[in-house]
């Protein structure tokens, strides 16, 4: 067992109490000086805080050599992206990518676990003018390249942040990441890739995406398959294909981001439990503003503002034990809400479904902030739709309510069974 010495009187040795003193009557806190002072005239005490100092320099020292040392590579000192990223050791680092755009054809090969990429916000800028559907950068175990990676061979706790990846219509993602666990990706701009913005295959434990932006991709903005635990937050989708896809998954947290202007759908979920998509903005998307399909169930979808779809709001393809409330859909076209003969269990309660109505004027007229008259974009661009049930089972709709709508608040097609209408307002069109 080790033992720690208590230094007496005749121990102080060279400890200056006086120098200790005077270092003590320095405090930033008055109040605590003279408590301090009495303390430091004791010379065991005066030793022992000595010698706590010396080895605090001692750690202070081995950490900054350790972080001067290889952990830290400055991709500006190598000739190539790859030579300092091949510089990581297999323990893992720190790889800063400087300013500047950097033109690659192959894509920056991550290979090392706890291991950050970062760059300097988005005046570091990677442009892949790779043709064969090559990602920008490619993160996975080298051993395993292009197949499944066993548990035990899966790298841990990569991060990409702070910098922007481009592409073109024949090159692959922005970041594709293949059986990375605790991934991390804050602060990226992926736009203009021939595949998605960020692709993550089987990234199972905890991937984290925040404070990004994906636009003009010819995929999806982030595409997931086989994740666990994702957290989306706090990011930008704008004219992707679709903006994000989940498939195959659990437990998808994805909240306060913005999707807007996609040409195919704005969420799309499959095959994936226990999940909740609340507080997004989703905007004009050419075709729906939610999917679940392929046994979706206990999923809740609150609290987002479904605006402008062309095709229709949410598409409960094939869901269970779902609900969807406090949604605001305005100006929601076709369908807002959609109930497939392949869903049952669906609670739809507290909902908004509106045109662009803000009262009446003087003389009791309504107004609106779009007309109902036909554009070259739009036969109404005031339209407003309502909620279909087809053949669905075990739907409780209750407290919406259905305000100057161009279709019936509630429309019912096929047989359904068991269907609970109950409590909800209507405020019919002029």
């Amino acid at each position: 067992m080790m033992r720690i010495r208590i230094p007496n009187q005749a121990d102080q040795g060279g400890c200056d109490k006086a120098v200790l003193k005077k270092t003590v009557l320095k405090a930033a806190h008055p109040t605590l000086m003279e408590r301090q002072t009495l303390w430091a005239r004791s010379p065991a005490v005066s030793c022992s805080v000595a010698l706590f100092a010396v080895c605090l320099a001692v750690m202070s020292l081995s950490t900054t050599c350790w972080a001067a040392g290889d952990a830290v590579v400055d991709a500006g000192e190598y000739h190539s992206l790859q030579a300092a990223a091949d510089a990581i050791p297999t323990s893992g680092g720190v790889l800063r990518l400087p300013a500047g755009v950097h033109e690659i054809d192959q894509p920056l090969r991550i290979k090392t676990g706890d291991t950050r990429v970062e760059g300097v916000g988005t005046a570091t800028h990677l442009v892949n003018r790779n043709t064969d559907g090559q990602p920008a950068i490619l993160i996975e175990n080298p051993k395993y390249a292009g197949k499944p990676t066993p548990h035990p061979e899966r790298l841990w706790r990569v991060s990409i942040a702070d910098l922007r990846v481009t592409g073109n219509p024949d090159s692959g993602a922005g970041i594709e990441a293949r059986y990375i666990e605790e991934i991390q990706v804050h602060g990226v701009s992926s736009s203009e890739n021939g595949g998605d913005g960020l692709r993550l295959w089987f990234c199972y434990e905890d991937p984290r995406i925040s404070d990004c932006l994906f636009t003009y991709n010819k995929r999806c903005g982030v595409y997931l398959e086989g994740c666990h635990d994702i957290i989306v937050s706090a990011n930008q989708f704008e004219e992707n294909v679709d903006g994000l896809k989940c498939i195959d998954s659990f437990n998808l947290a994805m909240s306060g981001n913005n999707l807007d202007d996609h040409l195919g759908d704005g969420v799309v979920i499959e095959n994936t439990y226990g999940s909740v998509v609340s507080g997004n903005m989703i905007e004009e998307c050419q075709g729906w503003g939610i999917v679940l399909d392929r046994d979706c169930y206990g999923i809740t979808l609150s609290a987002n503002v479904i605006a402008h779809e062309f095709t229709g709001g949410i598409d409960l393809r094939d869901a269970h034990g779902c609900a969807v409330s406090a949604n605001t859909f305005t100006i929601v076209k076709k369908i807002g809400i959609a109930v497939r003969p392949e869903s049952a269990s669906i609670t739809i309660s507290g909902n908004n479904f509106s045109d662009t109505w803000i009262g009446n004027d003087a003389d009791g007229n309504p107004l609106q902030r779009r007309s109902d008259d036909p554009t070259k974009q739009e036969p109404n661009p005031n339209e407003a739709a309502g909620v279909l049930l087809e053949e669905c089972q075990g739907i409780v709709l209750s407290g919406n309510l259905f305000s100057h709508l161009s279709t019936e608040a509630v429309r019912q097609e096929g047989q359904c069974r068991k269907i609970l209408l109950d409590g909800n307002g209507f405020v019919e069109k002029p």
